[in-house]
């Protein structure tokens, strides 16, 4: 579906033409298209292909889609692929798409497949400035570059949150199977995360540091800026997966120390029953040759040993903090 195809001119906007209007606005070196499109068919590739001369293994790539972020040179032209993380409506499941960006002398052509929110405060906000938008369509890739990698940053925001709320919950005493696999489904979503952000560092590195390519030639501060946020995100992103590897091993700890604070009660109790039945067994034997069991005080000496046995082994035992 196309989302919309405009014109400018030294970063003014012209106006919102068809397709088929395209090439009479291009005999003016000082005009540029860009051209959004969502989910598109493929129909409308091939005629986007045939009237900018898009090479055939880029168009391959956005018509199948789920590519790995990169970038790709052919010839005055780039082709680069982008990763969209978002959360799925209101849910706490996350919903990744691909976004195709085609930047030439004269065009800019930004193809989004499963994602759910659009370019348009982008194009708003490019609009806004127009001495920027003069850098023609490299500039438009910053822009799209920027807002993809700005919008990560909420994702990991909430992920954060969530790793938090699991921590509280561990350290009051709650280490349940449950925050186990919470932790493991928290990782996951950062591993989603590390693989938009990990690949999408080296295309932004390509961009403003050694051979810069010649379309993108001037901006090499905006790319850079681009690339410090990536950095950022990706050791946030490090220190996340560590945090939860560490929350994951504590709460096994604390389940452990748990249930050996339970083993040590229940030994504990055990010794406390033991040590009665011990002596009561003793005189329960009935040998007929037995000193004691004519004593008169026999009986109550025996409770008594019993008793104050069990008083020694608990005042010993509350030492200890086994009870």
């Amino acid at each position: 579906m196309l989302v919309n195809c405009v014109v400018y001119d030294q970063g003014e906007r012209i106006a919102d033409i068809p397709v088929s209007a395209i090439s009479a606005h291009l005999q003016r070196r000082s005009c540029f298209v860009w051209i959004a499109l969502k989910d598109p068919e493929p129909g409308e590739l091939e005629a986007l292909q045939e009237q900018f001369g898009l090479h055939e293994l880029a168009i391959e790539d956005t018509q199948h889609g789920h590519q790995r972020p990169k970038l790709e040179e052919y010839g005055a032209s780039l082709f680069v692929v982008l990763r969209m993380v978002e959360w799925a409506g209101t849910g706490d499941e996350l919903q990744t798409g691909d976004v195709s960006v085609f930047v030439g002398p004269q065009y800019v052509i930004s193809v989004r497949r499963e994602a759910q929110h659009g370019f348009t405060e982008v194009r708003r906000r490019c609009e806004q400035e127009p001495e920027l938008l003069r850098h023609g369509p490299a500039y438009v890739l910053y822009a799209l570059m920027d807002t993809v990698v700005d919008r990560y940053f909420p994702v990991l925001d909430r992920i954060t949150e969530a790793i938090e709320e699991i921590e509280e919950r561990i350290f009051s005493g709650d280490t349940s199977r449950a925050q186990i696999e919470a932790l493991y489904t928290l990782k996951r979503k950062l591993l989603v995360l590390d693989h938009a952000t990990g690949p999408l560092l080296e295309v932004a590195g390509k961009l403003h540091g050694g051979r810069v390519p010649p379309i993108c030639a001037g901006l090499h501060d905006y790319f850079r800026d681009v690339y410090d946020h990536l950095l950022r995100l990706k050791q946030s992103i490090d220190n996340l997966r560590d945090m939860v590897t560490t929350a994951a091993s504590m709460n096994l700890s604390l389940i452990t120390i748990s249930e050996s604070e339970v083993t040590k009660r229940l030994a504990a109790y055990a010794a406390l029953v033991a040590v009665p039945t011990m002596i009561a067994g003793i005189y329960g034997m009935n040998f007929r040759q037995m000193p004691e069991l004519d004593w008169a005080w026999g009986y109550p000496a025996a409770l008594a040993s019993m008793v104050a046995i069990d008083l020694y082994l608990v005042v010993r035992f509350r030492k200890a903090r086994w009870m």
